[in-house]
């Protein structure tokens, strides 16, 4: 890890912007477990869609869902190997 100085040109709950040193555009920061709870949604969303949706308009859905995972995929890798326990549960509720 390292700790850099970013620009922050919003600081709104859950709707953070800010760019990277390294970036020419801001981005948004997203909360681990706002992108837990996005990428659950999505995966309802896959599962309901398959019946409803065309084949192209559900490969464009379950598209976005990958993306999703695969940025939540990073983001406990990421906690992981600096020993941050995640801000969620992923053991379904009874």
């Amino acid at each position: 890890m390292r700790v850099e100085p970013v620009e922050i040109d919003s600081d709104q709950t859950h709707a953070a912007v800010m760019r990277h040193p390294d970036s020419q555009f801001p981005g948004v920061l997203v909360q681990g477990d706002t992108l837990w709870t996005m990428c659950c949604r999505a995966d309802e969303a896959c599962k309901n869609g398959r019946a409803v949706f065309d084949e192209e308009t559900y490969a464009d859905l379950n598209s976005l869902r990958n993306a999703l995972w695969g940025l939540l995929t990073h983001y406990k890798a990421t906690l992981g190997n600096h020993g941050i326990p995640l801000p969620f549960s992923e053991t379904p509720a009874r």
